[in-house]
């Protein structure tokens, strides 16, 4: 069950509401501290902290109806808001690390040259094999897998219907899996 705010956040609450400002400078006074203290042990960056201080009166200025005085007091209703802005930067703060360390962390091996040339000698084959299709077929596994086209669009560019542009797809890669696995690619 909630805890009715007292008296005096109700009177502070309505006077906000009614747009004066010496009342938001007597919530200030009277919770910045909390709110920055909270901000900052929850962030450890001072700066941060200010920001979301601010940010918290902000809130409290701009939409002071959001604020229920019947479901809790004002200071734990600041101290949630402050909490939970704290909590949303650092959690941001730590995807952004991540984000910017993605690639480092997920480094591979050093590429053999063997398995390079390896590589190349394979896409040498497969692109004979496309090649050594005939049209009709070279076509459509060109659109599709190389030029990223779905069914659809292959049948538009071929001026086919969708179902013979996916017959196609599929003969022609039947096609390159059996001229492929011949020369044991």
């Amino acid at each position: 069950m909630p805890v009715e705010a007292p008296y005096d956040d109700r009177l502070l609450h309505q006077r906000v509401v009614g747009g004066d400002e010496s009342a938001l400078g007597e919530v200030y006074d009277r919770l910045s501290s909390l709110i920055f203290g909270l901000s900052l042990r929850v962030t450890r960056d001072r700066v941060i902290a200010e920001d979301i201080t601010q940010e918290v009166f902000l809130v409290f200025w701009e939409r002071p109806l959001a604020y229920d005085p019947d479901r809790g007091t004002l200071r734990a209703w600041l101290a949630t808001i402050a909490h939970r802005r704290a909590v949303d930067h650092v959690r941001a703060e730590e995807r952004r690390k991540v984000s910017a360390l993605g690639p480092r962390l997920f480094e591979r091996e050093p590429v053999r040259l063997e398995d390079t040339v390896l590589a190349a000698d394979e896409a040498k084959r497969v692109r004979q094999a496309v090649t050594s299709l005939p049209d009709g077929l070279r076509q459509a596994v060109e659109l599709a897998y190389f030029g990223g086209r779905t069914y659809r669009q292959v049948g538009e560019e071929l001026g086919v219907p969708e179902g013979t542009a996916k017959s196609r797809i599929r003969l022609a890669l039947r096609r390159l899996a059996d001229a492929l696995a011949e020369e044991e690619v």
